[in-house]
């Protein structure tokens, strides 16, 4: 359920669902909760993020984020 996210929460992109293949399976960081999902980043190797807009019925809140990028 994801209807109730917050900035720093986790949650990973179902491969099924997600609108990009690239992130499928991926565990973002929410840094912005909207009314129809969130924005947030995946944490690149090496540094550096990539960031994606997804529905909730793309992803699945997992838990909250201890580091978060700046």
């Amino acid at each position: 359920m994801t209807e109730n996210l917050n900035a720093d929460d986790l949650v990973q992109l179902d491969p099924g669902k997600v609108g990009n293949p690239l992130f499928a399976g991926c565990v973002m960081v929410v840094t912005e909760p909207k009314s129809w999902g969130a924005q947030g980043y995946v944490q690149a190797p090496g540094g550096g993020q990539a960031y994606y807009r997804a529905k909730h019925e793309e992803m699945e809140l997992v838990g909250r984020a201890v580091w978060v990028a700046d």
